[in-house]
């Protein structure tokens, strides 16, 4: 094979061998191109693309899966507080009882008042309503205190004398009663326990009640 024998010189049927050699590469390329191609051509054909699989009018991924925030749960509203209007009290019933909101108490007594002496001091109730209404005045929820400048009980309308009696008056609307009271002029103690002396002069008050409500405190100077 190396050596060619033959008629002609040894170089000609060397260009022939070469030219054998190289119609047979060309032949074994084109074959396996042509492979190639007529295999990727099948597989392109046998795979859709992935737009041609997905079916007509099938939503996006955004249509079928709603946002985030649409499936959060909506917060619940405050609670609403009713607004409770204030309660009015009910109108006193005409000819009731006077509660202590419907009675008013004062002093009356003179400004100066000299040690020793025995002044008059008056107790004022009145029906400061807008109905007549029923007050116990009895003496016994009656009382007038004497206090000193200290605040200290100087003398009691009932400390030594008290009284009894039974008084229900029906009160007209601003119906004033005066209930006047003699000061012995002399200090006294509640249940009268303690000696009976002059009071000092100076600066004093007056205080008046009727059952549970009191008078504001009216000044009396003793000199």
């Amino acid at each position: 094979m190396l050596h060619p024998v033959g008629k002609l010189p040894a170089s000609v049927y060397w260009r022939r061998r070469l030219v054998l050699l190289g119609v047979l590469v060309v032949l074994l390329g084109g074959g396996g191109w042509g492979g190639y191609l007529l295999v990727t051509r099948n597989a392109s054909a046998a795979t859709p693309s992935a737009a041609a699989t997905r079916p007509a009018g099938t939503p996006a991924l955004e249509r079928v899966v709603p946002p985030v925030t649409a499936l959060l749960t909506p917060s619940r509203p405050a609670a609403v507080i009713p607004s409770v209007a204030p309660r009015t009290p009910p109108a006193p019933k005409p000819g009731g009882p006077c509660s202590d909101a419907m009675v008013g108490v004062a002093m009356r007594a003179p400004a100066t008042v000299a040690v020793g002496s025995k002044p008059t001091f008056t107790l004022l109730v009145a029906n400061v309503s807008a109905v007549p209404c029923v007050r116990a005045l009895d003496k016994g929820l009656q009382e007038l205190v004497l206090l000193d400048a200290q605040g200290h009980r100087a003398w009691g309308s009932n400390d030594c004398f008290p009284e009894a009696s039974s008084d229900h008056r029906l009160l007209a609307p601003h119906q004033m009663v005066a209930f006047p009271i003699v000061w012995g002029g002399l200090t006294s103690s509640p249940g009268c326990k303690t000696p009976r002396v002059r009071p000092h002069p100076g600066a004093y008050v007056l205080r008046g009640r009727i059952g549970g409500k009191a008078s504001a405190n009216t000044p009396v100077r003793l000199s």
